[in-house]
């Protein structure tokens, strides 16, 4: 079901998102092989309609006005292969284990009393984007691989290419019955009515500017994952070694410069900026990086007649999002800390070192989600820790820096939450006291605990058979 612009009324969102909660437990009832099914359709249906979705990508890339940077994340065409990794990502998923109905705690409370902790779907899922139109394909299977059911709300830049990917997801979904578990919503207008249905939808995940997840977080009593900012420090110690520090610096700052684990704040140790910075300002300079110095940076960096500037207090707390970088000199690891503290949005921060006792003071006194040694603030990226898709593929980053439920890079781990099941004979409460049955609390062991579970319910059955 889709809801557009121009019938996009509050009844048909409303309805919408009725129909994707009165769907959600057939999602998650799906079996593994159910699943499959649908992740292998959508591969397909995707291969066999490329030609007709970039053409309503370049539809979109026509009338976009805005800057640059979302025209890069809009664009599905470029890099070339972009489209076929979107495309490989619904694969990549496919083979994920199934997070679902895993036993994560077990006990035997008392004889023949049991409980069970296992993991479930959350339910409905709020998807709110802008500009990145392949993920209603990867929240998409995302969803489905956890069990959930999903509203997505693209924006307008994307219309044409959001559409044209929908179409193939509901498709993939009717193999199983399941496609009012996946609805599409456009329209501005319709924000604020889906952030006010908190029984029907159970979490929302925003992926845009920093104003729009600011506005989502502060007006909704659904819960949200994410962040607002992704300000990346990277900080060169005393004890840097420059080759290394080239690459890595390089690396997190122009591999993709939109991408929210790119870094944005070089700090640098006093006792290294003779040795390193001539030769990385140099090598940011040949890779077309304006760099925005403070003082006693700028004396050690080659000038540039476009590319130097002087820092302004500003920069510290800036998510630049291109090819611009603020360098600032500090006195001491522990300033490096502060500075972060300060200015840092606690998405990921690194620490460039050859001094151990350096970086683990660094990583276990830094605030973040990710805390680095030696390697670039690129690496935030649930595709890149293993975790086959993120809420998001490849370059598009979910990194959540809640400290509840879900932190770090969010793969489909962080799209389930937990159960209590409790497996009794006609257990009551009053049977146990002083002078009455006492409880066993004993650890179930968990490589037994789903067999145990699964037997219980066969014998429950029986037992009740035989009355």
């Amino acid at each position: 079901m889709t809801s557009s612009n121009s019938s996009n009324s509050s009844s048909s969102v409303a309805l919408l998102a009725r129909a994707a909660r009165a769907a959600a437990s057939s999602v998650s009832n799906l079996s593994a092989h159910q699943k499959s099914s649908v992740l292998r359709k959508l591969y397909d249906v995707l291969g066999e309609r490329k030609d007709q979705i970039l053409t309503a990508n370049k539809l979109d890339l026509d009338g976009f006005k805005g800057e640059a940077s979302m025209r890069k994340r809009l664009d599905l065409s470029m890099p070339a292969s972009k489209f076929d990794s979107m495309r490989d990502g619904v694969l990549d998923v496919d083979k994920l284990d199934d997070p679902t109905g895993k036993v994560t705690y077990a006990s035997r409370l008392a004889e023949d009393l049991h409980l069970y902790r296992i993991t479930v779907p959350i339910g409905v899922l709020l998807i709110i984007f802008e500009a990145r139109p392949e993920v209603v394909v990867q929240i998409s299977a995302l969803g489905l691989k956890s069990g959930n059911a999903v509203l997505l709300k693209g924006g307008s830049e994307a219309s044409h290419t959001n559409a044209a990917l929908f179409a193939c997801v509901r498709e993939a979904f009717a193999v199983e019955g399941v496609h009012d578990g996946i609805g599409l919503v456009e329209g501005r207008a319709a924000i604020s009515e889906l952030l006010s249905m908190d029984r029907e939808i159970d979490l929302v995940i925003p992926r845009g500017s920093a104003d729009l997840v600011r506005y989502i977080q502060g007006n909704t009593r659904i819960p949200v994952l994410g962040h607002a900012d992704g300000l990346c420090t990277t900080y060169i110690d005393a004890s840097a070694d420059l080759a290394k520090t080239i690459r890595v610096v390089l690396d997190a700052k122009t591999s993709y410069p939109a991408a929210c684990n790119a870094t944005e704040t070089l700090l640098i140790h006093s006792a290294a900026s003779a040795r390193i910075l001539p030769a990385l300002g140099a090598a940011l300079h040949a890779a077309n990086v304006r760099v925005h110095s403070d003082p006693a940076s700028r004396s050690y960096l080659p000038s540039h007649p476009t590319l130097s500037r002087d820092a302004t207090d500003d920069d510290w707390d800036t998510e630049f999002l291109d090819n611009v970088v603020a360098i600032k000199t500090v006195g001491s690891l522990q300033e490096a800390i502060e500075h972060i503290a300060a200015h840092g949005s606690r998405h990921t921060d690194a620490i460039i070192t050859e001094d151990r006792e350096a970086a683990e003071y660094f990583m276990s006194r830094v605030d973040a989600a990710g805390v680095y040694w030696n390697a670039s603030t690129r690496f935030a990226d649930g595709f890149r820790y293993g975790f086959g898709a993120e809420i998001g593929v490849g370059d598009f980053t979910r990194v959540s820096t809640n400290k509840t439920h879900a932190r770090g890079p969010v793969g489909l781990e962080g799209l389930v939450i937990y159960r209590y099941r409790l497996y009794g004979n006609g257990h009551a409460t009053t049977d146990y006291g002083p002078g009455k049955s006492e409880y066993l609390h004993e650890a179930i062991p968990l490589d037994l605990a789903r067999g145990w579970m699964d037997a219980e319910g066969t014998r429950k059955r029986k037992d009740n058979g035989n009355h």
